[in-house]
């Protein structure tokens, strides 16, 4: 296959969508970030016409043609009712309930092409993790885990042959989901999550959602702090805690800590399970735009030494804890790369 050819990746988010793409030996066309706004306000038509004028800005700023295409992939979030169906997702209007993207956005391919364009979807989470592993490895095969903390929980394990864990149900790797164990935190007390479950999942101590209620119980720690007396709403309190980490306030590193510890105690339970060689973290915490390398480096410290006691030996040995790389291209990048396994590499 001519290194001409290319795959090329559609991430949409619940508000902003984002174009990348791979020549068929894998290599990243370009690593500047394409996006533009989802406007899923306007409803499905729209939100596909924008992945479409995304494609073809893409392929205009490559000096590109759509009969290099080779194939295109989708990264998008769940839950699905079925393969290319969107279920009722919490970011998105209602009415994209049961909305088959996968067949709209196929036929849009085809008109703009002038020819069917092979297409393959999947969840962003799957996909980001597909993306960061295919720069750790460069070229190896190994077992990825990818951890990514933003407002919610990421989570993608990617084998040895390059695909993620999708699941029977697709529902694959929403390991941010799977209950904590509250009582190596200290005995915390369950907190909500957004998914409905009472059980403690991992995502409510571990990532911007859980941040008010983290706050409320370390406040209680740090009583004279500012925070304490905030007439401010608790949300904004809660992200104020990042910059404040950054500038060595005691009780913002606490909570991070506490974050990491979590993260890692994950990290070594699904390694129970999954045995990969990397553990890739990503998020805004190990944002080096967002966060200080001395910030980064104690987190990503805390998060290995949280880990590694609960790991068998072997594990220890060769488990690599590592930032995450691609930042905001990781799903664009991952989709290209799906459809390359699927339709065109060797």
């Amino acid at each position: 296959m001519s290194r001409a050819t290319i795959f090329l990746g559609t991430d949409s988010g619940a508000t902003t969508s984002k174009t990348g793409g791979v020549f068929a030996d894998g290599t990243i066309i370009s690593h500047k970030l394409r996006q533009s706004s989802t406007n899923s306000q306007a409803g499905t038509a729209a939100v596909v016409r924008g992945w479409v004028d995304g494609v073809n800005g893409f392929l205009a700023e490559n000096n590109l043609t759509w009969s290099q295409v080779a194939g295109i992939g989708l990264a998008i979030p769940g839950p699905y009712d079925s393969y290319g169906v969107l279920g009722r997702s919490a970011n998105l209007p209602p009415s994209f309930s049961g909305w088959n993207f996968h067949a709209d956005y196929g036929r849009a391919l085809a008109e703009a092409a002038g020819r069917a364009v092979p297409l393959i979807v999947g969840n962003d989470g799957n996909y980001g993790g597909v993306g960061e592993a295919h720069r750790v490895c460069a070229g190896r095969k190994a077992g990825v885990l990818m951890l990514a903390p933003g407002s919610g929980l990421g989570c993608a394990y990617v084998d040895p042959s390059g695909a993620p864990l999708d699941g029977d149900s697709l529902n694959g790797m929403e390991a941010g989901h799977i209950p904590v164990p509250l009582h190596l935190l200290g005995n915390i007390r369950p907190f909500s999550c957004g998914c409905g479950r009472d059980w403690g999942c991992v995502e409510a101590y571990t990532t911007i959602s859980g941040l008010p209620q983290l706050l409320g119980e370390f406040l209680k720690k740090h009583p004279s702090h500012p925070l304490a007396t905030s007439p401010a709403p608790a949300k904004e309190k809660a992200l104020s805690l990042r910059g404040l980490a950054q500038k060595g306030d005691t009780l913002a590193l606490d909570i991070f800590d506490f974050q990491a510890r979590a993260l890692g105690l994950h990290a070594a339970a699904l390694a129970m399970a999954l045995d990969p060689e990397f553990v890739v973290i990503g998020g805004g915490l190990i944002d080096p735009e967002s966060t200080t390398p001395e910030f980064r480096e104690r987190y990503l410290r805390g998060i290995r030494e949280a880990a590694l006691p609960y790991l068998f030996p072997q594990q220890r040995a060769k488990m690599q804890f590592v930032p995450a790389t691609l930042g905001e291209l990781s799903q664009a990048i991952g989709a290209a790369l799906v459809a390359r396994h699927a339709f065109g590499a060797p």
